[in-house]
């Protein structure tokens, strides 16, 4: 299973996609987290201690250099389009509580259709983790879909989007799922997340077609003390998130029904 979340800055896409990938790993699935957000919040929401030193793809120079031909931050260069990638996560990946984590970085971007060997070598990886690995893939993106293409939107099984009850995430959200679908990409989930009454979940499920598989988890200060202390996300939620998580799984592997 390869699952995609996406979604406005600051409305929790980190914390789903860890503790998903937390949960899923406790079920006693092999899980590699990919972290496809330049911020890179995802290592803290799986709790991992801020000592270990988590050394981002884009940040291998040498191995990029070597597998694409070509020097980094040079122009006009012939370089390989396909270079091996088979080993970056076996390479680079940090195990946590059964998870591990891949994070690809920044990559400066040149001009519209900027094709440098960072973004050849990251485009290739994030292919060949969809396509081609056995393991079950979580990735937390960016407010869009920035890595995945039309080829690689073939091999995710599920996009799933958080959104919180504003008008601007519920905007981000309509964007995600339009640039979604003009690769192929239509089967969507929506985490309605800090959600603090029943008028929350209606301004959220209004925002989208009716029939929108659609999962809320309530605002918890736990979580924001979770993230103070340096512990996971998914140790910082009560019985209630936690619940509606594993069930929002539980659905998703079996293609039918939905929390709500």
């Amino acid at each position: 299973m390869k699952i995609a979340v996406s979604g406005k800055g600051g409305v929790g896409k980190s914390t789903v996609a860890a503790s998903i990938a937390l949960l899923l790993a406790q079920r006693g699935m092999r899980v590699l987290a990919l972290d496809a957000d330049p911020d890179a919040n995802l290592a803290a929401a799986l709790g991992i201690p801020g000592a270990v030193k988590i050394r981002p793809v884009s940040a291998e120079i040498a191995l990029i250099e070597e597998r694409t031909g070509a020097k980094v931050s040079s122009y006009g260069q012939v370089f390989k389009l396909n270079p091996e990638v088979g080993d970056v996560a076996e390479k680079l990946a940090v195990k946590h509580r059964g998870v591990e984590l891949l994070a690809l970085g920044a990559v400066k971007k040149g001009g519209s259709g900027c094709a440098c060997p960072e973004n050849v070598f990251i485009k290739a990886l994030v292919t060949d983790l969809v396509l081609y690995k056995n393991e079950t893939l979580i990735m937390d993106m960016e407010a869009g879909i920035e890595h995945l293409g039309r080829a690689t939107a073939t091999g995710v099984d599920k996009m799933i989007i958080v959104v919180e009850p504003g008008q601007r995430s519920l905007d981000c959200a309509e964007t995600v799922m339009r640039m979604s679908g003009e690769i192929g990409l239509n089967d969507f989930v929506i985490i309605g997340n800090k959600v603090t009454c029943d008028e929350d979940e209606e301004f959220i499920a209004g925002g989208f077609e009716k029939g929108t598989p659609v999962c809320f988890l309530p605002y918890s200060e736990n979580i924001r003390r979770a993230d103070r202390d340096g512990v996971s996300a998914l140790d910082g939620m009560d019985t209630l998130e936690r619940t509606r998580l594993e069930g929002l799984i539980d659905r998703i592997w079996k293609g039918s029904g939905w929390v709500n």
